[in-house]
């Protein structure tokens, strides 16, 4: 069972904790859609000043809504298309200090103001992409895109 815990400490050693968190949810589950939705749960109660978090899966040459916690969102999403789609493309992580400045960002939540996403890639392919939103500009820096890639890193091996 998940006991929800107190992150202690410096961010590195929060991120540490959820890492270890996510790898207890997940040993032993192979169901792909039971392990994202617990993963973007944790993602949820560990993130202060967020207003989504969730996974897109690929679907061909686009990316289709998975589990998430937030409020409803935009269903598919063109690979190349948005921050999500851009990341897909690029198989790269994105970090977006201001996202009405990004050329073609596509808006499910108007009050979304920052944006990170970071592509799922197993087997050298990109399966989907982590998304997190945040209602604050320039919300996510460094270490978050660092630990968050990590923690996607440890989710593919269970998905």
């Amino acid at each position: 069972m998940f006991k929800v815990q107190s992150y202690d400490g410096n961010r590195q050693d929060q991120y540490n904790l959820l890492k270890k968190q996510l790898i207890a949810l997940l040993d032993g589950e192979s169901n792909q859609i039971a392990n994202l939705s617990n993963a973007s749960a944790l993602l949820n109660q560990f993130l202060d000043r967020i207003n989504w978090v969730g996974f897109y899966l690929t679907e061909e040459q686009e990316l289709v809504l998975g589990p998430f916690q937030g409020l409803p969102a935009c269903v598919r999403i063109p690979f190349g298309k948005g921050v999500c789609g851009t990341s897909a493309s690029q198989k790269k992580t994105l970090r977006v200090e201001d996202v009405h400045q990004f050329p073609g960002h596509i808006a499910c939540d108007a009050a979304s103001q920052s944006e990170i996403v970071i592509p799922l890639i197993k087997d050298g392919q990109v399966i989907g992409v982590l998304d997190i939103d945040s209602p604050e500009k320039n919300r996510f820096d460094e270490v978050d895109q660092e630990n968050l890639e990590a923690f996607v890193e440890e989710l593919v091996r269970y998905v």
